[in-house]
């Protein structure tokens, strides 16, 4: 059985204008659909990354799956014991006003779990004496470490990485990644790693959902995402990694804008950015079939 399940989860807001205005301007009330019948699956252990461009709904998924949100349809299951989410900004989501020793013993207080809070500063490669200061005093790399113990103090089963490296220096990048795939493999933790960067990805995933206008378009193993991507969308991401190899050759460029979320194409909402694109995809929305949304794959097109 999988250690979190979502089937078919969808989550709208409501963006109407103020309800003088609407009544005055006779308008009916709006609502933005960031995720739209998303369904998957983690395994215990194993590291599903989720990525696509700003505005795509994934860290929509993230917080519908930690319960800052709820879900306006479908379902959401957690097998586990307890999980915690790592956010972007070290540095806004910690206490400005509390020292570290007190934000890392904040969960053992409240969940009554049995950690030592210099030992998880040590597990995050932090000094115990680093307990007494407070978190403007770090880098940014040792914030997030400071975020990483944080959540480790509530003993989870799961981790939910939000862009956890995102606001880092490159050589930050590769040491936080590099704890984390050590802690994974020490206390076998499974992770939702929500991330744009595909370099990023590669290094840490098992699996690899690909989401545009909050649909999941592309479900695969990383290495099969990497080396046989097979939704246009998917391929563009990856013509736009850099990459040294693939100097002179000809590349293709992700072209077009993320459409307005209010005001989505009808069929595929990739189609007016794809070159394979046709009458059905205009019209037609394409099913997730054999870990792909995309009708020219299923018609044999590409």
């Amino acid at each position: 059985m999988p250690l979190l399940e979502l089937d078919g989860v969808s989550r709208d807001f409501d963006v109407s204008r103020p309800w003088l205005n609407r009544v005055l301007e006779h308008e009916p009330r709006r609502y933005l659909r960031a995720v739209d019948q998303v369904s998957l699956a983690i395994e215990k252990g194993e590291t599903l990354a989720l990525v696509g461009e700003s505005g795509c709904g994934k860290s929509t998924v993230a917080r519908l799956i930690v319960g800052l949100y709820q879900p306006s349809a479908g379902r959401v299951a957690f097998e586990g014991r307890r999980m915690q989410m790592i956010f972007q900004d070290p540095y806004a989501s910690l206490n400005p006003r509390w020292r570290v020793r007190d934000i890392v013993a904040e969960p053992i207080r409240f969940l009554r779990t049995s950690q030592s809070v210099d030992e998880l500063l040590r597990q995050v490669g932090l000094s115990p004496d680093d307990g007494d200061k407070y978190p403007h005093e770090f880098s940014g790399g040792q914030r997030q470490r400071v975020s990483i113990a944080r959540a480790l103090a509530g003993e989870p089963d799961f981790l939910v990485c939000d862009e956890p490296t995102s606001a880092l220096d490159v050589s930050v990048q590769a040491q936080i990644l590099n704890l984390m795939l050590d802690l994974q493999a020490r206390f076998g933790l499974t992770y939702l790693f929500i991330s744009h960067n595909l370099a990023v990805v590669s290094q840490v995933a098992d699996r690899v959902g690909v989401m545009y206008a909050g649909r999941i378009v592309e479900l695969a193993a990383a290495a099969e995402i990497f080396s046989r991507p097979r939704h246009p969308y998917t391929r563009m991401l990856l013509d736009a990694v850099p990459d040294l190899s693939m100097a002179g050759k000809p590349r293709i460029p992700v072209a077009g804008e993320v459409p307005n979320p209010l005001a989505l194409p009808r069929g595929c909402a990739f189609h007016p950015r794809c070159p394979h694109a046709n009458e059905r995809c205009r019209t037609e929305t394409p099913a997730l079939i054999d870990g792909v949304a995309c009708h020219a794959v299923h018609e044999k097109r590409i």
